[in-house]
């Protein structure tokens, strides 16, 4: 069962009168991944209350703006970079030995079993979780460390971790059936 509401207040829905608020309506009020992004980020056993409003506030407040958002970060930093992505595979990581970098790895680490995990229990929102939790660790770590330095082992070690985050990400949105724009 879900609850929508609009503007703080929730949208009325009843049978008998045929008021009713359809998916296509919640697609057209919002977006497509909005819909699917939210609708899959709780067990399907549990009640969700669908907010209209933040589904399209453009902040870190909406999840799946949060999680694009850091998808498109990343391809910003990697087109200001400009450089082979491919060689990127071969980089040296020893460099990356801040508590965040660390933290990114690990949590980058964790995609494989959490996928099997989530596929196995029949469980998408452990993937909204995972992917939500993904682009804080990444932006943490944009905050905390330059990526574009001087030092160029430095510099292709932080663009490798960075690269394999937007992977990852691209991959979650995907699993989900939802974007991930390069650009926002």
């Amino acid at each position: 069962m879900v609850r929508v509401v609009r503007r703080g207040e929730e949208v009325k829905i009843s049978k008998r009168a045929g008021s009713y608020v359809t998916l296509r309506d919640l697609i057209e009020w919002t977006s497509k991944d909005a819909v699917r992004f939210f609708l899959l980020s709780r067990k399907p056993d549990t009640e969700y209350t669908f907010d209209i409003d933040l589904a399209v506030a453009k902040n870190n407040d909406n999840p799946v703006y949060y999680v694009q958002y850091a998808h498109a970060r990343i391809c910003s930093v990697l087109a200001s970079w400009a450089g082979d992505a491919a060689a990127l595979a071969r980089v040296d990581l020893s460099p990356l030995d801040s508590p965040q970098a660390l933290g990114l790895m690990l949590l980058l680490a964790k995609y494989p079993d959490m996928l099997t995990d989530a596929a196995d229990g029949f469980a998408p929102h452990d993937v909204t979780f995972y992917l939500r939790e993904l682009a804080a660790c990444y932006h943490s770590y944009y905050d905390a460390e330059r990526i574009l330095v001087e030092d160029e082992p430095v510099k292709l070690a932080r663009l490798a971790l960075v690269a394999a985050t937007a992977q990852v990400l691209r991959n979650g949105l995907a699993v989900l059936g939802v974007s991930a724009p390069q650009k926002m």
